[in-house]
């Protein structure tokens, strides 16, 4: 059944079930346009598009969709967009795509993030240990082994995994802050150490 006609039918229907002056003015002027996939997209003129918000209301939304599931013989879920051509559509779903693909983006900046601030974190813990196991830490030759051992654990680290966010920068700062805490040496120094052991130099 073409969707116009589907529509046509299932309007009277529609607003007897539906309450509301905006409501009504806005089944009245939404226009049919698509059935995408159990999609069915309505459309409103931009010059009526503050009556969308009356359509996407709980009650108005299920019985629209329960209406146009009678008529079609299955389970459909109504889309409200501006514009009342199917060209809009096609520019609704092209905008879905690029919404979708920069909430991918995010999300897995946000679990690059995770992943390397709990990386960070064990390096820290394992300096931590590391010094703790020292004995006699105030001799300057103990002290000058840890740093070794510090810069090598940092050194693979930073190899593993690259600077790529602020989140890691900020840990890995954190790390020679650490070091440069423990064996009383400029942070600059400790962070200059662990580039040439890292990239040579």
């Amino acid at each position: 059944m073409e969707i116009g006609s589907v529509w046509k039918e299932a309007v009277p229907d529609i607003m007897r079930q539906v309450t509301g002056t905006g409501v009504w003015t806005a089944v009245r002027s939404a226009v049919p346009i698509a059935f995408d996939q159990g999609t069915f997209v309505l459309g409103l003129d931009g010059r009526d598009s503050e009556l969308a918000g009356h359509l996407r209301l709980a009650q108005p939304k299920r019985v629209i969709e329960d209406t146009i599931g009678r008529f079609l013989n299955e389970k459909v879920t109504v889309r409200i967009i501006q514009g009342t051509e199917l060209n809009d559509w096609e520019l609704e779903k092209k905008r879905d795509v690029e919404k979708r693909r920069l909430q991918e983006e995010a999300l897995n900046r946000q679990r690059a993030e995770i992943a390397s601030g709990k990386s960070w974190d064990k390096v820290y813990e394992q300096l931590s240990r590391l010094y703790a196991g020292i004995t006699n830490r105030s001799f300057p030759q103990n002290r000058a082994q840890f740093f070794n051992q510090a810069v090598d654990i940092v050194s693979e680290a930073l190899i593993e995994t690259p600077i790529t966010d602020d989140m890691a920068e900020r840990n890995y700062a954190r790390c020679l802050e650490r070091i440069a805490q423990y064996t009383e040496l400029p942070s600059t120094l400790v962070a200059l150490k662990v580039l040439e052991r890292t990239f040579g130099g």
